[in-house]
């Protein structure tokens, strides 16, 4: 079995690249289970919870990614979410490599998020409104650049100074970056607002979005979390990336218990997008909503992108 480094993981998925192999496999499909999720009590801090996350295609790879959330992590300066991911034969059970699931996840996640915005945000979207400063939220200008043409990158999370550092980080990629400490005020004047926290409580307001803007909600992957508030779902095209956001994601949940939002208003999935099932963006005044929760199917497209180029690279 291959064991593929961080180093290696990463620069094997540009983003433009990991884009195209995510399109591709929501087109194709491949088996996805329901992922199981288990709490782990941390004594005297917060819970942390671990998801296993299986996907194949029969006769090609199968592929089980392990992940780990701790939002404790934070007051203990180290990153909430850690991963594997292991490639296997998906016809005779070989495993084939094991590779930096952190940054598997990591990466995919932004990406599935670009490709969302690719069908869904403002052709001209040059103004990217970055919600958090964590792993995923330092990826998310660089995956939104290789579909929309950024010209201004902001960044607000609740801590100012990793606010100032992220936007500092991605000044130096070359992005005009700043941080500001007035999400009101930078929400509404966004074209493309894209939100990674593990919050509980809604930080972005539908009140504050103006006609033509785009939200990606990345973060309320369980009922209790929560990126957003009812009134963005009642005045935006909702589309999620696989309907478990419906049954898992506290923004969907909670829109629903307000009574904001329903179901039958869910505009289409990133598989319905991708093949060209539903419609996107239908015009420039329309407000619209992806809501991820994340797949295996994103997973496996990432992991066997990596594994395909390596063993291309090395015949």
């Amino acid at each position: 079995m291959r064991i593929v480094d961080t180093p290696t993981t990463r620069s094997e998925l540009p983003f433009p690249r990991l884009i195209e192999a995510l399109r591709a496999l929501f087109v194709q499909g491949c088996e996805v289970p329901a992922r199981h999720s288990h709490r782990i009590d941390v004594p005297g801090g917060e819970a942390g919870t671990v998801l296993l996350m299986p996907a194949w295609r029969s006769s090609h790879h199968f592929g089980l990614k392990t992940v780990a959330i701790f939002p404790g992590n934070a007051r203990r300066g180290l990153p909430g979410l850690h991963a594997t991911y292991t490639l296997f034969d998906a016809t005779t059970g070989v495993p084939l490599a094991q590779l930096d699931g952190t940054e598997v996840t990591s990466r995919r996640t932004a990406a599935a998020s670009a490709l969302a915005a690719s069908f869904l945000a403002r052709v001209d979207a040059s103004r990217l409104l970055i919600v958090g400063a964590g792993r995923v939220a330092s990826l998310l200008a660089p995956a939104m650049q290789a579909v929309r043409p950024l010209r201004k990158v902001t960044v607000w999370n609740r801590d100012p100074l990793r606010a100032q550092q992220l936007a500092t980080d991605l000044a130096a990629q070359g992005f005009a970056a700043d941080a500001t400490q007035d999400l009101e005020r930078a929400a509404g004047e966004a074209d493309l607002i894209s939100c990674a926290t593990l919050s509980h409580t809604a930080l972005i307001h539908g009140a504050w979005l103006r006609p033509g803007t785009h939200l990606d909600l990345i973060g309320g992957f369980t009922p209790a979390m929560r990126e957003s508030d009812a009134e963005c779902f009642s005045r935006a095209q909702v589309y999620v990336d696989t309907p478990e956001a419906l049954a898992k994601s506290g923004d969907v949940l909670q829109a629903v218990a307000e009574g904001r939002f329903s179901a039958t208003q869910l505009r289409g999935t990133l598989t319905e997008l991708c093949r060209g099932e539903r419609a996107g963006r239908e015009s420039a005044d329309q407000i619209t909503l992806f809501k991820s929760v994340g797949t295996a199917l994103e997973d496996l497209a990432a992991a066997e992108l990596v594994w395909d180029r390596l063993t291309r690279n090395s015949a």
